[in-house]
């Protein structure tokens, strides 16, 4: 019998009102809704600072990445709290520092270099879903 399919959640910033914060979200929506919905899973920010059960679940037995669009790391930090293993931390500005032309302007509505630096952060992060979730070395396909 077969393990059940597991995805990499992903946590993003719920910074609200900040343009990095809005980034992370713009990234996480583009990776769980276009990039990669087959292999992971939105948690929002906000159900792991209420301590939902449902979400620490989902936490427990899952792989997460998280996506802090400031130097509090509030997602990081809130998965540790709650449990969940953080395979990987993104901060959005790192990956500005990296692609500096992509300056972030707007919260509502990024401007075009802040949607360009939330799909080069996309991209970043679809990478590390596709080395999470292939097989195992030495699995077997059954």
């Amino acid at each position: 019998m077969s393990e059940p399919l597991k995805k990499v959640v992903i946590v993003p910033c719920s910074g609200i009102g900040k343009s990095y914060g809005t980034v992370s979200r713009v990234a996480a929506y583009k990776v769980t809704e276009e990039d990669s919905p087959d292999k992971t899973q939105l948690l929002p920010l906000a159900l792991l600072v209420m301590g939902d059960e449902d979400s620490q679940k989902i936490l427990a037995t899952n792989q997460a990445i998280t996506i802090d669009g400031c130097k509090l790391a509030c997602a990081t930090k809130m998965v540790q709290e709650n449990g969940g293993d953080v395979a990987r931390s993104f901060a959005v500005l790192d990956v500005f520092r990296r692609y500096r032309d992509f300056k972030p302007q707007g919260i509502g509505e990024l401007n075009e270099g802040g949607e360009k630096l939330a799909e080069a952060l996309a991209k970043e992060i679809n990478a590390v879903v596709e080395e999470l979730s292939a097989p195992k070395e030495g699995a077997t396909h059954a």
